[in-house]
């Protein structure tokens, strides 16, 4: 967009003055500068498509989890919450300790998509 002006409106008053540009007339494009031309509708479609696959594609590639659903107690919850940000890390790193302290070897197995499938399931 092309400049920034500056004036003495409050917000109320901008919010007002907004509100009161008829719909038809929200944008005008000058068919200049392609860079401030509104996307079409099949335009944003595409975008948002396109950024959607490439946050799912993005998320699957860069982590070894497997997200699931897991039922525990709410005292075990919130003694994890209260450790701050990244609890859900914290509780991972936990599991993989007592794992590798039950079973007497690391865990480097990759996350199965579920238990049953897993082979080393039947062996723990």
């Amino acid at each position: 967009m092309s400049g920034l002006t500056v004036n003495d409106m409050t917000r109320e008053q901008v919010a007002a003055a907004v509100r009161a540009i008829p719909k038809e007339k929200f944008f005008v494009w000058d068919g200049i500068d392609e860079d401030d031309r509104p996307l079409s509708d099949a335009e944003l479609k595409a975008g948002l498509e396109a950024a959607l696959a490439l946050r799912k594609q993005e998320q699957s590639a860069a982590s070894d989890k497997t997200p699931i659903t897991l039922q525990i107690d709410n005292d075990t919850l919130a003694g994890f919450c209260a450790m701050g940000a990244d609890w859900q890390l914290r509780m991972n790193q936990a599991l993989d300790e007592w794992i590798s302290k039950a079973y007497a070897r690391p865990v480097s197995a990759p996350q199965p998509q579920s238990c049953a499938a897993h082979p080393a399931a039947t062996s723990l």
